[in-house]
């Protein structure tokens, strides 16, 4: 009896002993199993080993960023085209105002121009119809030869071209002759009033000079022969119509036209440049201006990475 009971508490041992290791074994894996709990479901309950690393710091702009404009390229723009500058600017109202103002400037300056230039057509061939070179010629040589002295008198034989009636009037005249008689009568007391010499037949000049000067008045086709004096023909020009005021009055019309004309071109050289300086200082009031955005921004926290709403407010000196 006493070797079974020594038998039995020795096979008590053993297995007290194997429970023991077997015991520490299931403690020692389990505490190698055992996790920690971070809060964050992916790696708690879905066996992530590590937090998913946040990026930078990312921004999403939920309203537009503005940016600035250079004075000195809107002053550009509007130099080249009134209102281009303005328009960069984001001011559209007087981008609209001053390219309305170019567009109505050019075109009355082109319209007044154009009808200056029908205005011109007009009084030259009025003056070719009713004014003749050799008729203003022949009365001199017939009417006023005589109050040069003899001994100071040129040769004007060749004054006059043969038929000069029927020519053409650049045709009817030797203008070197002419315009020595000219001189010559400008130094007597009677043709004191040839003040000017007759220009080339054409030229812009010999227009305006027929039309101006009491001295071209016998060149008219209703010209009054008998008149030899400048206070006569003067009088006679005060007294009423003839062809030469109507001609002065016809003439200045095309001046007016041209005048007008000019004074759009003065406008619009204007504009430009009141919209260059408007636009200079439209962009810097532009950059001076308060400028808002509301904004997300992405932040890493312990637990991953999180939006948050930022509201931004800039103000540019």
């Amino acid at each position: 009896m006493k070797s079974f009971v020594v038998l039995l508490l020795s096979g008590l041992c053993v297995l007290s002993s194997a429970a023991a290791e077997k015991v520490q074994s299931v403690l020692l894996n389990s505490s190698a199993q055992r996790r920690e709990f971070t809060g964050n479901l992916q790696v708690d309950f879905f066996g992530q080993n590590e937090l998913v690393k946040a990026p930078q710091v990312q921004t999403e702009t939920a309203s537009a960023e503005t940016h600035r404009k250079s004075p000195w390229l809107a002053a550009g723009l509007s130099a080249v085209l009134p209102g281009a500058g303005e328009f960069y600017a984001e001011n559209y109202w007087k981008a609209a105002a001053f390219l309305a103002i170019d567009i109505a400037a050019w075109s009355l300056a082109y319209h007044f121009n154009k009808e200056g230039d029908r205005q011109t057509d007009f009084f030259q061939n009025y003056a070719d119809r009713n004014w003749s070179p050799g008729r203003y010629a022949k009365y001199a040589l017939d009417s006023l030869v005589q109050f040069i002295p003899p001994n100071e008198r040129g040769n004007y034989g060749n004054l006059l071209a043969p038929g000069w009636e029927n020519l053409p009037p650049s045709q009817q005249i030797n203008w070197i002759t002419l315009n020595r008689l000219e001189r010559d009568l400008s130094a007597t007391t009677t043709g004191r009033y040839y003040s000017h010499t007759l220009p080339p037949f054409g030229d812009q000049q010999y227009y305006e000079l027929i039309g101006k000067y009491q001295q071209f008045y016998q060149g008219w086709n209703d010209a009054d022969p008998k008149l030899k004096f400048y206070d006569q023909i003067f009088q006679r020009l005060a007294d009423g119509y003839s062809n030469l005021t109507y001609y002065a009055g016809e003439r200045g019309k095309a001046n007016d036209f041209y005048t007008t004309a000019t004074t759009y071109v003065t406008v619009a050289i204007v504009n430009h440049v009141l919209s260059a300086l408007d636009a200079a200082w439209t962009a810097s009031t532009y950059n001076h201006n308060i400028h808002a955005s509301m904004q997300m921004q992405t932040v890493p926290t312990q637990f991953g990475f999180a939006r948050v709403p930022v509201a931004r407010v800039e103000y540019s000196f």
